[in-house]
């Protein structure tokens, strides 16, 4: 039997009727000028016919290299259309994959919110258009009617959204359920067809307040005896992240030498990095308890679990701040940005020494590859003169309070 009859350009200009390329394989055009691929074969006596895909989806050469799969397992008795049948089966769909993505991965995450937030953003953008689709069936028109619609309104949420589903793609091509070519990747495919989130995105800042402010706010604190009062003052004292000062433990605290030493598993950066503590900074632990079966240093109402994520915010809530209200829309995170502002026009330190301080990652690679220390003694300075500013209401006080003391006797 004569085998591949047909040429590319036959194909393309194929009109209504069947076209025979051998071995049993068959272009089909329709009234409506669709085609398809048809392979027909015999197994145990019988006649069987199957679909290879569509035209131009499946071009010649993918419909031949198709076909000799096919025929080969027919000259083993095995049937092709049932071995695709159950690779059908196996074959997840994106919600289960997605699943799988998130259970063997979860762990590895910094805390259960960052899960909640994987599950919750492919739960609201991705189910709705893909969630019941096979992975393997997943194309880059599907992940476009996903992103397109919040790309310049949602830029981050849809940033992150394609991020999660670009890996679990992956992730689903390295258990071979579809081809390595993942319709979700960013660079070097989806980058080409929509515009960088750089330049759509409207930056939003974490309200910061004004430094200027935050001595009578910190002179405001230090009269709250409590311990989401005490961890907001050792948050803004060490120009720390929220959840690294709620989940600091007392072994991480060298008093003494005033190093406060966060492990790399808390940090943004995954990179363990050293505070040094001003003389207010340890005034702020010592006033702490040692609570028994509790390694926290800002114990929460429940036995032996830190404060809640929301104790802080739900604190500036209470004294006032917070969205519309009448002193200022600010919240703890913001209160590096007021560090930032103050290290940058009021002192007089180096900018590497204040982004030291924040452990903010070396964006220029060759910078980084050179920078060795983390510029402690110069950070112990730095932050011993932001404590000071910060005290300063608080020792105005205790002058007036000592010259009066001196006036009595």
């Amino acid at each position: 039997m004569a085998i591949h009859k047909l040429s590319v350009r036959k194909v393309a200009t194929a009109g209504l009727g069947k076209y025979e390329d051998g071995y049993g394989l068959r272009l089909v055009v329709s009234k409506s000028g669709a085609k398809k691929w048809v392979l027909r074969f015999t197994l145990h006596a019988k006649r069987r016919e199957m679909g290879l895909g569509s035209y131009p989806s499946v071009g010649l050469a993918d419909a031949r290299t198709s076909a000799l799969k096919c025929r080969r397992l027919v000259a083993k008795g095995v049937d092709p259309i049932e071995v695709r049948r159950m690779e059908a089966k196996r074959i997840p769909v994106f919600t289960s994959c997605a699943a799988h993505y998130i259970r063997g991965h979860r762990h590895g995450w910094q805390n259960t919110k960052h899960a909640r937030q994987w599950v919750s953003t492919l739960k609201t953008y991705a189910r709705p258009v893909i969630g019941k689709k096979t992975v393997n069936a997943i194309t880059t028109e599907d992940i476009l009617q996903i992103l397109s619609p919040m790309w310049a309104t949602k830029t981050e949420t849809a940033k992150r959204v394609q991020g999660r589903i670009e890996n679990i793609m992956d992730f689903a091509a390295a258990h071979q359920y579809r081809d390595p070519l993942n319709p979700a990747r960013w660079r070097g495919h989806l980058d080409k067809l929509l515009p960088r989130p750089s330049r759509v995105k409207q930056v939003a800042h974490h309200p910061a307040m004004p430094y200027s402010e935050v001595p009578a706010f910190f002179d405001e604190l230090s009269r709250n005896g409590s311990v989401s009062a005490l961890a907001l003052k050792f948050l803004i004292l060490t120009a720390t992240r929220t959840v690294e000062v709620l989940h600091a433990e007392w072994r991480e605290i060298d008093l003494p030498a005033g190093v406060w030493t966060v492990p790399a598993s808390r940090m943004k950066a995954r990179r363990e990095h050293r505070v040094p503590l001003s003389d207010s900074a340890r005034e702020v632990l010592e006033t702490l308890p040692h609570i028994e079966g509790c390694p926290y240093v800002f114990p929460g109402s429940r036995n032996g679990r830190p404060l809640s994520n929301m104790a802080l915010l739900q604190l500036m809530r209470g004294m006032g701040y917070g969205v519309n209200s009448s002193r200022g829309d600010y919240v703890p995170h913001g209160f590096r940005s007021t560090f930032r502002d103050w290290s940058g026009e009021v002192s007089t330190f180096p900018r590497e020494v204040a982004e030291m301080a924040l452990a903010h990652v070396i964006e220029n690679k060759v910078e980084a590859a050179y920078r060795r220390g983390d510029l402690f003694a110069k950070r112990r300075k730095m932050m011993q003169a932001w404590a000071d500013y910060l005290e300063r209401l608080r020792s105005t006080e205790k002058v007036v309070e000592a010259l009066t003391l001196s006036g009595r006797s």
